[in-house]
């Protein structure tokens, strides 16, 4: 496959069976195939993504001092600010070209989960960031479920089934900047090539180059959304959770060209993560002769912590 597959989600949501089916259908087929799609009909509308990009680029327009206030030591980078390099790839020793910021769950009617998540951080600079990023964290969410809806269909399971696991789950919305680069990285690159932790990811601002994916041929290929369109992708979850049946795809964002080195570019990935008591384990369904159980039982609590380490995020 040497590009990126385009859905729709208005006809997974739009009554007609025939419809929903065919939506089912492509979606897995990508899934299995290349791990990607570019996705129309989510719940973003254009003012919102207008408001939210304004908000993010009026944070990292701070100065420096300012947004260092917001980056809380001893919580593993998962809430309000994180600086420039301070995250590198699994396995690679340099710190990629970006500095992030993490929006968090805002917990309804579960005190447990509310006192394991770390609290969102408030921005006082900037009264609209919270609620423009609390508002774009609920409609990610939204479309995630619906996607998880189509995937668990597709897999022969209940509809439903991640529905529970998604309520209150850990999932983190992460406005990204890559400032302009002002001399010759030596082994650096915007993003370095990693697969994500979660069990989705929907991914805002992949238009124009940038992005790409590895395909099963280990060739690169551009991933580059419409406009109007969410580039999703699995996860290295819920690719253990299907015996590697769904595909978490490598991917990374390359260095631009040197004429575009002056300039910024933005990205706002929605890393839908589930509860941490959710059980990864491979579902029977997905293990058969030609493809035998290929991963221990982790909850995904463990996993995440597992990967926090690796990424240098939290200390062992």
């Amino acid at each position: 496959m040497n590009s990126i597959p385009s859905v729709n989600l208005n006809d997974f949501i739009s009554g007609d069976n025939i419809k929903k089916q065919k939506f089912v259908k492509e979606i897995g087929k990508a899934y299995e195939e290349i791990g990607f799609v570019a996705l129309k009909g989510h719940f973003l509308d254009d003012a919102l993504v207008e408001d939210l990009y304004s908000e993010v680029k009026n944070f990292f327009n701070l100065p420096l001092e300012v947004k260092q206030k917001y980056e809380i030591p001893g919580i593993g980078g998962q809430r309000g600010y994180v600086s420039f390099g301070k995250e590198s790839a699994k396995g690679k020793k340099e710190g990629d070209l970006k500095e992030f910021w993490h929006f968090g769950q805002y917990v309804e009617n579960n005190p447990k989960l509310q006192a394991e998540y770390p609290s969102n951080v408030i921005v006082e600079e900037l009264p609209k960031f919270n609620e423009i990023g609390k508002e774009a964290y609920r409609m990610l969410e939204k479309t995630a479920k619906y996607v998880l809806r189509a995937l668990a269909l597709h897999l022969g399971l209940k509809e439903t089934y991640f529905d529970n696991y998604i309520i209150n789950g850990n999932s983190i919305l992460r406005p990204i900047h890559y400032p302009p680069i002002t001399t010759e990285p030596k082994e650096a690159v915007r993003a370095a090539a990693h697969g994500d932790i979660n069990l989705i990811t929907l991914l805002m601002g992949a238009q124009g180059k940038g992005l790409q994916v590895k395909n099963h041929k280990g060739e690169w290929i551009d991933a580059i959304a419409e406009p109007d369109e969410l580039m999703i992708n699995v996860g290295d979850m819920l690719s253990r959770h299907t015996n590697n049946k769904l595909k978490s795809t490598i991917h990374q964002v390359i260095n631009p060209p040197k004429e575009l080195w002056g300039t910024s570019r933005y990205s706002i990935p929605f890393f839908m993560h589930p509860i941490s008591e959710m059980k990864l384990d491979v579902l029977e369904g997905c293990i058969d002769e030609n493809n035998p159980k290929a991963f221990d039982d982790i909850t995904a609590g463990e996993f995440l912590n597992e990967r926090l380490i690796e990424l240098g995020l939290i200390k062992k």
